[in-house]
């Protein structure tokens, strides 16, 4: 049976985002992806998609920026772009004077916001805009209490990069590589034992190896509602599976719980 949503414990607000790049070579879109380092208490070793934690620092800048938003979800899109510039070093989503900021002005704000700084305040000594509208609503996952040591209720985007050539660093804290490829090479790449993948992230690299570009993606994502997916566990005869209920554009819906990489 699904989890019930009345029954489950609070989860820590957090944010992901996928970036797309158009691939050079003409294959299937780019993925940005980063392996955290394996001193993590929270998917130690595993490639994920830059994210983190809301901070009340998002959530002021999302009543500020974002009225017309619902808060959660502008607050989301917030800490979606800093967590990626705090991981990663790319601009996603962030503007001066129109264009994305140059590495001279990214590498201090990163070193900045990883050394304590808030967001809001740098927003405003450097002018820079934040592109909310680009950060398309994918899905949002919540794990029971029961599967997971540490419980996040997380909102997953999608936004692209287009055909810029992006050179961002890991951030060699939570963080020790980066690395672009297509979702079917990071899942052939896991299989292989080259990788680690969590079980959201597999089930979203699946979903998304559907897809030839960003603009199909998108098509998919917009006529999917986004609602709250919430994983179970089922007992079968031949053992345990993670689960999640159909409905919400994944191609898979289960898999062994003895084979399911879990945070």
């Amino acid at each position: 049976m699904s989890a019930d949503s009345d029954s489950l414990p609070k989860a820590t607000p957090a944010a992901t985002v996928v970036i797309f790049r158009t691939d050079p070579d003409g294959g299937p879109p780019l993925l940005c992806m980063v392996e955290r380092s394996a001193k993590m208490v929270f998917a130690p070793g595993a490639a994920v998609f830059p994210g983190g934690r809301v901070d009340p620092d998002d959530y002021m800048l999302a009543e500020t920026l974002a009225p017309e938003l619902d808060r959660d979800d502008a607050a989301a899109r917030i800490a979606a772009i800093r967590e990626t510039l705090e991981e990663t070093g790319l601009a996603i989503g962030i503007a001066q004077d129109g264009r994305r900021p140059a590495a001279i002005v990214l590498d201090p704000a990163r070193d900045a916001l990883n050394g304590g700084a808030l967001f809001s305040t740098m927003l405003k000594e450097l002018g820079w805009s934040l592109d909310l509208a680009s950060f398309i609503p994918w899905s949002r996952w919540r794990p029971p209490g029961s599967l997971e040591t540490r419980v996040f209720d997380a909102r997953f985007y999608i936004a692209d990069a287009g055909v810029a050539r992006l050179e961002g660093v890991a951030d060699q804290t939570e963080n020790t590589s980066l690395f672009w490829a297509s979702a079917q090479t990071v899942l052939d790449r896991a299989d292989a034992g080259e990788l680690s993948i969590i079980f959201p992230t597999r089930r979203n690299l699946e979903r998304l190896a559907q897809f030839e570009d960003f603009a199909s993606a998108r098509k998919h994502a917009d006529s999917v509602p986004v609602r709250t997916v919430l994983t179970f566990v089922e007992d079968r005869d031949d053992g345990q599976y993670i689960c999640l209920p159909d409905g919400h554009g994944y191609p898979v819906l289960e898999e062994p719980i003895t084979s399911a990489k879990r945070g």
